[in-house]
């Protein structure tokens, strides 16, 4: 069987450039997946950090509705939430 040729994997400028052309690449044109090898992670901590935050009842009744409804934890929408609420926000200066 003739192997096929890879493409050259580019150098990218930052993480957000490289997400963005693998969002649009095929891997499979730039990566040969059959020897691929599965590796172990150990010691790996979670990422997250838990926090408290109070929300009023009637809120927080609701955000667990559409949850439910979307088939969702609600505090994996939540992180949804802050996460667009962030990403969209304008960049303001406020005076402390």
């Amino acid at each position: 069987m003739k192997q096929k040729k890879l493409k050259k994997i580019p150098k990218f400028k930052n993480e957000d450039e490289e997400r963005e052309f693998w969002d649009t690449h095929d891997s499979t044109e730039y990566v040969d997946w059959s020897k691929a090898k599965w590796g172990t992670f150990f010691d790996v901590k979670p990422s997250t950090k838990t926090i408290s935050i109070r929300f009023p009842n009637i809120t927080l009744a609701k955000l667990k509705q559409k949850a439910n409804r979307m088939d969702v934890p609600y505090q994996s929408l939540i992180k949804q939430y802050v996460d667009m609420g962030l990403r969209e926000a304008p960049e303001k200066k406020y005076r402390s």
